[in-house]
C-alpha cells in the first residue's frame, strides 16, 4: 500500500485512492444529511473546530445545458412522428383500441416528461408490454386493465420514495437481455398475421406452429397477399432506412412506411384493413368499484405485480441505456421511477395502456439534438393535438404497416446477435441468457423471469463456491491444502479429500485451510466433525483454520506499544495518534496536546495538539508534527508525515523543523492511554461507529509482523496444545 499523502491547502495533493467526495459530486438521489460525526466528529472541541484549516472547497456543481428553443421544438417534432405509429401499433398488437395507445402516449410525454427524473428519455406505450398487456385483456378484459395499470402506478411511485430504484440495476445483464429477447421473438409471430389481414391464434407457441397455415392462406388470398406485401416492405424499410442520406434519415422509417400504405391503400382495387378510429375522449374508461372489486382475485394481483416489475425494470434500463447517448445530466433513478409510477396512475385511472421509457423514441430526442425536457413534453402535446383535430387521418393507416413496424421492433428487441457474443464472452451467461428467453416463450414473462433469475443466482453461486483441494503424501502425513470459497456447493468436493487422506493410513493428517476466503457452516462442521472422529481413532491432526490475525498474548510488563513521548521525538513533530489510540503529551512551555475522536470517513482518529496536528486512518499510527495551521493526514497502512515547526510533545524536545518519518503499525482495537500519566484504559471507537471493548495491555501486537510470518486462526478444542501461541493445533 502507498503510502499517506499531506491534505492540505494551495498545491497539495489529495490522498491517492481514497477521498471524500464533494458535495457537488454526490448524485442527488444519494444525499442525505449527515451526522456531526460524519462531518468531524464534535465541532466544539480542539482548535481545528475553529482556526483550523479547511479543505478546499469544489466547484460548483455543473449546470444541465441549455437548450435551444428551436432545436428543442424541432426534436419534439422529431420524436412525435416515431411514436405515432408506434403508439398505435401497440394499441392493435395489446388488443385494445387505438385511441388508448395515442392516450397512454400522451400521458408519457405531457406526465412523466415533465417530471425531472430523466432528462431526455421519452416514455409511452411500448412493444415489450404487448403481448403481456394482450394476454391479460384476452383473460380479464379492456375494464380491468385500468385498475392493474393503476396499481402498478401506485406501486411504482412507492419503489421510488423509498429508493429501491437502482435495485433493478442488480439484476443479470443476462436475464436482462434474455427477458427482452423472450419478448421481442412471441411479438414477431404475433405480428406476422396482422401483416397478413389475418388474427393471431393465441399463445407463441401456437402462433408459431400457425405460420405454415398462414403462408397458405395468404398465396390463394389476393387482400392478404397485398398486405402481406406492405408489411414486407414496412420491415425491409425500417432495416435499410439507416443508410438513406443524411437529409432524408432524419424522416423515422416507420412515417416514411405509413405514407406508403396510405397511398398504396388509396389506390383503386386495393382492399387492405385499416385502422377503426373512434373518438378519443369516448374511449376513456375510468374504473369503477365492480373493477375494484377484481383486487381479490390472485391472478389481478399477480398481473400487477408482472407489470410493475417489468415496466420498472425496461423503464431503468433504457434510461442507462440513454444515459450512455448523451454527456448530459444523468437520469435520478429514484425520482424517474415516481415519475414512470405518476404516468401509470393517470394511465390507469383513464383506462390506457401502460407507460415505459421507449429506447426508439429516446434515441430519436437525442440524435435530434435535444438538451432538455421540454422536447419530450411537447411531443405529448402534438400527439394530443393530431388525435384531437385530425382522426380521420388515422382511419386511412393500414394494420399490415404497423404490424410491420412492431416485428422490426421485435427484431431489435430479439437482438440475436448478442446470443454468439454472449457465448464468446461467457458461455455461462449464455445459458442463463437462453433458459430466460425459451422459458418466457414456453410460459409467460413472470416465470421466464423468475426462473432466469434463478438461474443466474445459481451460477453466481457455483462460481462464488470455487474450491481448489489439493492432496499429497508427505513422509507420514497426509496432507490437504484449501483454497477459495469452501460452501455447500462443494461439500461433496471436501468429503472426498477427508476420506481419501483417513484411507491413507498414515498417522498424521495435516489439514491447512488458511487458503480459504470464504468457509460457510457446512464445511465447517463436517472439517469439524472429521477432526473429532480422527483424534478419536487416536491419529495425530493438525487442523489450520482460516480467520483473522491472532494477537499475540504477551506480558504487560514486556510488551507495549510506542511511546509517545519516544515518537515524538524522533519525529519532531508535537502528537502522536493511531486507530482505536487516544495519547496525551505536554509540551515543553506549551499546552497539552488532546487527541480527539472522530468517524469521519478516511480518518481513524485526529490528535491536537499546541503546534501540531496528525490524523491516522483506520488501523493506523500516524507520526510527526505539522503547524497549527496545515495538518499531516496518514490515510494508508503505511503513513508519512512530516515534521513542523513547534515543540515535541516529549519533554525536551528542541523546536524545529522535524524530519519526514514513515512507519506503519497494526491496527490496535481497543484504547489506551500511553501518555506518561498513564490515564485508564477507555473503550477505543472505530471509525465506522463500531464501539471495541476494552481489554488489557497484553493483548497487543509485538510490532510489525515480518515477512515470513504466518497468521492464522487456531482451532478452539479443549486441547492444551491449542494454545499455543502461532502454532498449528495438533491433537
Amino acid at each position: 500500500m502507498s503510502g499517506a499523502h499531506a491534505r492540505g491547502r494551495g498545491d497539495r495533493a489529495a490522498p491517492k485512492g481514497r477521498r471524500e467526495p464533494r458535495s457537488s459530486e454526490q448524485p442527488a438521489d444519494s444525499r442525505e444529511p449527515r451526522s456531526p460525526q460524519a462531518s468531524g466528529g464534535q465541532a466544539s472541541r480542539g482548535p481545528l473546530a475553529s482556526g483550523g484549516p479547511q479543505a478546499p472547497q469544489g466547484p460548483p456543481a455543473p449546470k444541465g445545458p441549455k437548450g435551444d428553443l428551436g432545436t428543442e421544438i424541432t426534436a419534439s417534432l422529431v420524436v412525435f412522428l416515431v411514436a405515432l405509429p408506434l403508439c398505435i401499433g401497440v394499441a392493435v398488437a395489446s388488443g385494445v383500441p387505438a385511441e388508448l395507445g395515442i392516450i397512454s402516449g400522451v400521458i408519457g410525454g405531457l406526465v412523466v416528461g415533465a417530471v425531472r427524473g430523466s432528462t431526455l428519455q421519452v416514455s409511452g406505450p411500448a412493444a415489450g408490454l404487448a403481448a403481456l398487456v394482450a394476454e391479460t385483456v384476452a383473460e380479464h378484459g379492456v375494464a380491468m386493465l385500468g385498475v392493474i395499470v393503476l396499481c402498478s402506478g401506485i406501486l411504482q411511485v412507492v419503489l421510488g420514495v423509498v429508493r429501491l430504484g437502482r435495485m433493478f440495476q442488480a439484476i443479470s445483464i443476462a436475464v436482462v437481455q434474455g427477458m427482452l429477447a423472450g419478448i421481442g421473438l412471441p411479438l414477431m409471430f404475433s405480428q406476422a398475421y396482422p401483416m397478413a389481414d389475418d388474427k393471431a391464434p393465441g399463445t407463441p407457441v401456437e402462433n408459431m406452429a400457425g405460420i405454415p397455415g398462414l403462408l397458405a392462406n395468404v398465396l390463394t388470398d389476393r387482400q392478404a397477399m397485398t398486405a402481406l406485401l406492405l408489411g414486407i416492405v414496412t420491415v425491409v424499410l425500417s432495416f435499410v432506412w439507416k443508410k438513406a442520406p443524411g437529409p432524408v434519415r432524419k424522416v423515422p422509417a416507420a412515417l416514411v412506411a405509413v405514407g406508403i400504405g396510405i397511398a398504396v391503400a388509396a389506390l383503386p382495387g386495393v382492399e387492405v384493413k385499416t385502422l377503426q378510429v373512434g373518438n378519443l375522449l369516448a374511449a376513456v374508461q375510468v374504473p369503477g368499484a365492480e373493477q375494484f372489486a377484481g383486487l381479490a382475485d390472485a391472478a389481478i394481483i399477480t398481473s400487477i405485480l408482472t407489470f410493475t416489475v417489468i415496466a420498472s425494470a425496461e423503464s431503468l434500463f433504457t434510461a442507462a441505456a440513454v444515459d450512455r447517448m448523451h454527456s448530459g445530466p444523468r437520469t435520478r433513478y429514484n425520482t424517474e421511477l415516481v415519475a414512470q409510477g405518476a404516468g401509470n396512475t393517470v394511465a390507469g385511472i383513464l383506462g390506457a395502456l401502460p407507460i415505459t421509457a421507449v429506447v426508439a423514441r429516446s434515441s430519436a430526442n437525442v440524435q435530434a439534438g435535444a438538451k432538455t425536457r421540454l422536447s419530450r413534453t411537447l411531443h405529448g402535446l402534438w400527439l394530443l393535438a393530431f388525435a384531437l383535430l385530425l382522426p380521420q387521418v388515422l382511419a386511412l393507416i393500414p394494420i399490415s404497416v404497423l404490424a410491420g413496424v412492431l416485428v422490426h421492433s421485435g427484431w431489435k428487441l430479439l437482438a440475436p446477435e448478442e446470443f454468439p457474443k454472449m457465448w464468446r464472452q461467457d458461455r455461462g451467461e449464455f445459458v442463463v441468457m437462453t433458459v430466460t428467453t425459451l422459458v418466457i416463450v414456453a410460459t409467460a414473462l413472470l416465470e421466464g423471469v423468475l426462473v432466469g433469475l434463478a438461474a443466474g443466482i445459481v451460477l453466481a453461486a457455483l462460481r462464488m463456491s470455487q474450491t481448489v483441494i489439493r492432496q499429497h503424501i508427505e513422509d507420514d502425513t497426509a496432507k490437504i491444502v484449501m483454497a477459495g470459497n469452501a460452501t455447500f456447493l462443494r461439500l461433496p468436493k471436501v468429503i472426498e479429500a477427508l476420506e481419501s487422506a483417513a484411507a491413507s493410513g498414515k498417522p498424521r493428517i495435516r489439514l491447512d485451510l488458511t487458503g480459504v476466503t470464504h468457509l460457510d457452516h457446512a464445511c465447517r462442521s463436517q472439517v469439524e466433525e472429521f477432526t473429532a472422529q480422527q483424534r478419536g481413532r487416536g491419529l495425530r491432526v493438525e487442523l489450520l483454520m482460516p480467520g483473522p490475525g491472532v494477537v499475540a498474548a504477551t506480558s504487560a510488563a514486556t510488551t507495549s506499544p510506542p511511546d509517545a513521548r519516544t515518537v515524538g521525538a524522533a519525529s519532531g513533530g508535537a502528537g502522536m495518534v493511531g486507530a482505536g489510540v487516544t495519547s496525551v503529551g505536554a509540551g515543553a512551555g506549551a499546552a497539552p496536546g488532546v487527541g480527539a475522536w472522530t468517524t469521519t470517513a478516511g480518518a481513524g482518529a485526529q490528535g491536537v495538539g499546541a503546534s501540531a496536528v496528525g490524523a491516522g486512518g483506520p488501523g493506523e499510527w500516524a507520526f510527526g508534527g505539522r503547524t497549527s495551521a496545515e495538518p499531516a493526514h496518514g490515510d494508508q497502512v503505511s503513513d508519512t508525515a512530516v515534521g513542523g515547526e513547534g515543540r515535541a510533545f516529549d519533554t525536551g524536545a528542541a523546536a524545529g523543523p522535524g524530519p519526514t518519518t514513515t512507519a506503519s503499525w497494526p491496527d490496535i482495537s481497543d484504547a489506551h492511554d500511553f501518555s506518561a500519566a498513564g490515564a485508564d484504559e477507555a473503550p477505543g471507537t472505530r471509525p465506522d461507529g463500531f464501539r471495541t471493548p476494552a481489554s488489557s495491555a497484553a493483548e497487543a501486537f509485538v510490532g510489525e509482523p515480518g515477512p515470513g510470518v504466518e497468521w492464522f486462526y487456531l482451532d478452539t478444542r479443549p486441547v492444551p496444545e491449542d494454545y499455543a501461541p502461532r502454532s498449528p493445533l495438533i491433537g
